[in-house]
C-alpha cells in the first residue's frame, strides 16, 4: 500500500503546531533541539578541577570586583560590602562592634565609624576614651601600618589576598549541575559534595565566580561588578584624623 504523502505532511504540521503551543504556552522546551551549551564559555565540558583553575585565573586577572555577604573568621562574623581593585578597596564592614567604613589606597588604610563604634571598641579592652571616641566620630582615621588594627582590617581591602582565601573549596571537587545567579547561567562546583563549600561560576563570558558558600557554615558571598572600575582616592585632610601610633581598637 502506498503511503499518503499528504497525510505525512499534515501530521508533521500538527506536531510542529503542538511544539509551538507547548513552548509559548508553558515555557517548556521539550520539542526544541537547541543546544543547552549554545552561547556558553565551554565550562560544562571541563572537570571541576579545571573549572576551579580557570575561575581563579579569571578572578585574579580582573581589574575590580564587588564582594557582598558574610564571612566568619577567627570566631567573629563580618558582613561585607566591599569594592576592590589591585591597589586598594572601599566599602563597609559590620561586626559585633557595629558598622564601619574601610578605605585603602595603596598602603594607606583609613577606618571611618561613629562614636558608638569607638566606645564599644574601648569597652572591649582598647586604650581609648569617650573623649577620643567623640573626636573620631564620623572621621576617616588613618591606621598606622604598625598597629594591630592595620593587619586586622587591611585584608578586607586586599582583592587578591581575599579572593585567594575565599575561592578555596575543601575536599574532592565535583560538578553539581547548572544554576542561575542574577539572570546569568552558572555551573556549580562543590568540595566533598557540598560539605567543603560550593561555588557558582558564570557560564557566560569570562568564568568569574558569582556566588560562594564556604565550608563549615563560614559564610556566603556574592561576587559582582567584575572589571567595573570605581573611584579610589584618599579623603581630604579635613575629613581625616591621624590618631597617632595606636588606635583604640588595639
Amino acid at each position: 500500500m502506498t503511503a499518503n504523502p499528504q497525510g505525512r505532511t499534515r501530521r508533521a504540521a500538527l506536531v510542529s503546531a503542538l511544539c509551538v503551543l507547548v513552548v509559548t504556552g508553558t515555557g517548556l522546551t521539550g520539542c526544541s533541539s537547541e543546544d543547552p551549551d549554545a552561547g556558553t564559555n565551554g565550562l560544562t565540558k571541563l572537570s571541576a578541577d579545571q573549572i576551579q583553575s580557570r575561575t581563579r585565573t579569571a578572578a585574579k586577572s580582573a581589574s575590580a570586583v564587588r564582594l557582598s555577604g558574610t564571612v566568619v573568621s577567627n570566631g567573629g562574623s563580618y558582613t561585607l560590602d566591599m569594592r576592590l581593585r589591585g591597589d586598594g578597596g572601599t566599602g563597609t564592614v559590620t561586626s559585633k562592634s557595629g558598622t564601619f567604613g574601610l578605605l585603602r589606597v595603596g598602603e594607606h588604610l583609613f577606618l571611618k565609624a561613629d562614636a558608638a563604634f569607638w566606645n564599644h571598641e574601648d569597652s572591649t579592652g582598647g586604650g581609648g576614651s569617650t573623649a577620643a571616641a567623640s573626636k573620631l566620630d564620623g572621621k576617616y582615621v588613618k591606621v598606622p601600618t604598625e598597629d594591630s588594627a592595620y593587619k586586622r582590617f587591611s585584608g578586607f581591602t586586599d582583592k587578591d589576598l581575599l579572593l585567594d582565601g575565599l575561592l578555596t573549596l575543601h575536599g574532592t571537587l565535583s560538578t553539581d549541575g547548572r544554576r542561575e545567579q542574577s539572570g546569568v547561567r552558572t555551573i556549580r562546583i562543590t568540595g566533598d559534595k557540598g560539605s567543603g563549600g560550593t561555588l557558582d561560576v558564570s557560564l557566560e563570558g569570562s568564568p568569574y565566580p558569582l556566588r560562594l558558600v564556604r565550608a563549615g557554615n563560614a559564610g556566603a558571598l556574592r561576587m559582582s561588578d567584575w572589571g567595573k572600575d570605581f573611584t579610589l582616592e584618599e579623603p581630604s585632610k579635613d575629613e581625616t584624623v591621624d590618631y597617632g601610633q595606636q588606635l583604640p581598637t588595639s
